[in-house]
């Protein structure tokens, strides 16, 4: 039997390659006879471009950086110095995981650290870039990214102001001409997210409450970031709210779909592509995805659900292997997926559930792999 296995990272928990790696040697010890092939999947989110880098057969390079709150910083991308091609992720320098709860500050944060890194992937002339949008922890409007290329931002007293979200409601006008981005370096956002910036379902209101903003706090920061559209509507000429995925990572899709012209895919596409998944899914009997939690938000880009929309093209089943079942999983039996487990096989706080869980997605693997050796030696 010809296996695939194709998992996301198991966030705070495991990489990608981690988990592929675990459910492969819990199939190899349920059955030594299968053939079982790896292939560590992303969707944007963290460990995108260290996935990526492998598929490329690229480096991971090293550059200096800031953080949301402006601490200096070593972050990593992915480049191919042949192709010209670099792969970052916003979340290796402004993702909300580089702070605990209680230290964020989602109206101090700043994606000005984004910009840094796309200026020196420029440096070494750079093509082709793709920016993975997952996790990241600020709402700026992707403000700091514009400072980054040379926009400049006052308020009414002529006073500078500093990239974040306290002050995208005292921006009087924007300076744009010491801007400048190359137009023939082509930039591809990897994002499985569809909301516009503003509203109900914009940034602030649907991926405000994770970076720590208070619901007291949404009314007006929303007002505060279309009063920032504004005013990029009158300097670049472009309304970001009427994109899709203007509203990713805080606004950073607006400003890159907007302002730089970038064109989106999800994140899992890109990754898939890369990896030519599909001429594996064409040899394989079987698909082994996974994740940290499957819930109703898989159905919207996650690693499971594209692989399993690939798998259904070529009518190769997959199951499904997470650390939790969240609300709202089972429209993914719709999918092509046969089977969903979940790692959790007794009660145990958090802390401990991430501290086996390699141990636990080996067992199930091996668990499921037996399960379906005996079924296959009754039916013969």
């Amino acid at each position: 039997m010809n296996i695939l296995v194709a998992c996301d990272s198991f966030k705070g928990c495991m990489a990608s390659n981690e988990a592929c790696r675990s459910i492969k040697e819990g199939l190899k010890e349920a059955n030594p006879h299968w053939n079982i092939m790896t292939y560590p999947m992303a969707d944007g989110g963290e460990g995108f471009a260290r996935v990526l880098c492998g598929y490329i057969h690229g480096e991971m390079v090293k550059v200096q950086t800031y953080d949301l709150l402006g601490r200096k910083i070593t972050a990593h991308y992915a480049w191919n110095e042949k192709r010209k091609l670099a792969i970052l992720d916003v979340a290796s320098c402004v993702g909300l995981n580089l702070y605990e709860r209680e230290d964020r500050n989602p109206l101090a944060a700043s994606s000005y650290g984004v910009g840094l890194m796309m200026k020196d992937a420029l440096r070494r002339k750079c093509r082709k870039m793709i920016i993975g949008l997952g996790g990241s922890g600020s709402n700026d409007g992707g403000m700091g990214i514009l400072k980054a290329f040379g926009a400049k931002f006052y308020d009414c007293e002529r006073q500078r102001l500093s990239p974040n979200a306290y002050n995208l409601e005292r921006i009087a006008f924007i300076d744009k001409r010491g801007f400048s981005f190359d137009p023939y370096v082509e930039l591809v956002v990897a994002c499985d997210v569809k909301n516009h910036l503003l509203g109900k379902q914009g940034a602030t209101y649907t991926f405000g409450k994770q970076k720590g903003i208070f619901p007291s706090q949404m009314k007006r920061i929303d007002l505060a970031m279309t009063q920032y559209n504004q005013k990029i509507d009158q300097t670049f000429h472009v309304n970001m709210d009427a994109l899709d995925g203007s509203g990713a990572a805080g606004g950073i899709g607006g400003v890159l779909l907007g302002v730089f012209k970038a064109r989106m895919k999800p994140g899992i596409e890109v990754c898939m592509e890369y990896a030519k998944f599909e001429e594996a899914v064409k040899k394989a009997d079987l698909i082994f995805t996974g994740e940290g939690q499957t819930d109703a938000q898989t159905l919207y880009g996650k690693v499971p659900y594209g692989i399993a929309q690939i798998a259904s093209r070529h009518k190769v089943p997959v199951i499904c292997l997470s650390g939790a079942l969240g609300v709202g999983y089972e429209p993914l039996y719709n999918e092509g997926v046969i089977g969903i487990f979940s790692t959790a096989d007794r009660a145990m706080d958090f802390k401990t559930a991430l501290s086996c869980g390699s141990e636990k997605l080996e067992s199930l693997a091996f668990s499921i792999g037996k399960l379906i050796t005996g079924i296959k030696e009754i039916r013969q």
